[in-house]
């Protein structure tokens, strides 16, 4: 497919096909399917995409966050032909095979060393393993956890969820230990705190549970993203991590990054905690790491690996083909795309902020590398969320030929794959001024 320069909208949409499938979807299909627009992919190359009836989109959404190399990317291509033409399954769990031991192996360098690495197949059975090494290394029946943070849907993960109510509704009783604390929101300050002391006053109420009702000594592990993903992208103030991670070590409390939207080169580093120079116990990847291939990484401290053969597995995880996927991805973030992730998000984020100049409403403009958040708002002094001009931006946008995604409460979230080149980020600024103007 030739890769444009501008998106193309030839028809209404939904097109014709895409109506088709969408009905078809609507008659088979589990009706727990968000389905926020109605575009229908047919074919993608970098960071275009185009649908069943050849509308072509400008994507900045990347699948949520997974598309890193953007479609197609040759090598990511290349890799999985060659590794499908040997084996594509033997079962991990059960046999060693070279492709997931070399993953392995760089996934601990990249993070640090000293990590052993279970493979999964998705970000919420990382969060699942991750629970597991926590319980049975430490013996400690609680979890802290924040609000507005998205740690998956399976049950035990959505016990740490809670971005959304909507999420859990239903499926109560959920694992219990679990304890939810507000996240520093600089933005909107928890109990009515000044932005700059948005992280010192979440501090002080773990501090304060700790001293009234939940035992440090009891608590086996923190689990924190470094930038809030489907909460809304919302980046934590600086120095409150490091704080977080000095009180966690201080009563023997393991950490738990949930790096699945935030790593793999998202946010201009290979992992988003290493802005605030973190040393985490366990890191848990997935999304990105093998541009679009199936995968999760836990990465546990070697001091944590405890748990006898046996305690834990998976069929599919750290299947040949996509472990082939994330080297190819791997090899490509540090051949350049972590760079350009870094120089190309700072741009769309400062040529984002002009926009605010001319449209209030518009309230804040987040995030860190291609992990950015627009977070609309009724009125720029009380800074009340407003999600429906925030669907209706959305909306707009897709008619455009722009692809972007909602998170938290009124934030459009842009997570393009890393391949985005500063005049397709000036381009997607363009097309979101148009935006705003025309719902001004």
């Amino acid at each position: 497919m030739k890769t444009l320069q501008r998106p193309e909208v030839h028809t209404p949409l939904p097109g014709p096909k895409a109506k088709e499938v969408l009905a078809r979807d609507e008659r088979v299909l589990s009706t727990s399917y968000v389905r926020p627009y109605p575009f229908v992919p047919e074919a993608g190359e970098g960071v275009w995409i185009r649908d069943v009836d050849g509308n072509v989109f400008l994507d900045l959404m990347a699948g949520i966050a997974v598309n890193t190399t953007g479609y197609a990317h040759p090598r990511v291509v290349e890799a999985v032909r060659e590794q499908a033409a040997r084996f594509s399954h033997v079962c991990f769990s059960d046999f060693s095979s070279e492709p997931q031991v070399s993953l392995a192996e760089r996934l601990d360098r990249l993070a640090g060393g000293g990590f052993r690495v279970y493979f999964g197949n998705s970000g919420t059975e990382g969060v699942e393993a991750a629970v597991k090494v926590v319980r049975y290394h430490t013996r400690r029946p609680y979890i802290l956890a924040f609000t507005g943070a998205f740690h998956g849907r399976t049950l035990g993960s959505l016990a740490l969820t809670s971005s959304n109510s909507k999420y859990r509704k239903g499926f109560a009783p959920l694992l219990p230990g679990v304890v939810h604390v507000p996240y520093p929101h600089p933005y909107r300050p928890p109990f009515g705190a000044k932005p700059e002391d948005a992280g010192q006053v979440v501090l002080d109420y773990i501090t304060h549970l700790f001293k009234t009702k939940l035992p440090p000594d009891e608590v086996g592990a923190i689990f924190f993203e470094p930038i809030q993903g489907e909460g809304g992208y919302v980046v934590p103030p600086p120095g409150f991590l490091p704080a977080l991670q000095e009180l966690a070590r201080r009563h023997g409390i393991l950490l738990v990054a949930d790096e699945v939207q935030t790593g793999s080169g998202r946010t201009g580093r290979f992992l988003a905690s290493a802005y605030e120079g973190l040393d985490p116990d366990i890191v848990i990847l997935a999304k990105g790491l093998a541009s679009g291939y199936p995968i999760s990484a836990v990465l546990f401290k070697e001091e944590l690996s405890s748990w006898p053969p046996g305690a834990h597995g998976s069929t599919f995880g750290g299947n040949p083909v996509a472990a082939a996927a994330a080297t190819a991805t791997l090899d490509l973030l540090e051949e350049g795309l972590m760079q350009n992730a870094y120089e190309v998000g700072a741009f769309l984020r400062e040529e984002l902020a002009k926009l605010q100049a001319d449209f209030p409403r518009l309230g804040d403009v987040r995030g860190r590398g291609l992990m950015i958040g627009l977070d609309f708002v009724k009125d720029p002094g009380t800074r009340e969320e407003d999600p429906e001009l925030r669907d209706r931006v959305a909306e707009a946008a897709f008619a455009k030929g722009l692809l972007t995604l909602p998170a938290g409460p009124s934030t459009l979230r842009l997570s393009p794959p890393l391949v985005l080149s500063r005049a397709e980020a000036a381009l997607a600024v363009e097309l979101l001024g148009e935006v705003l103007r025309e719902l001004a």
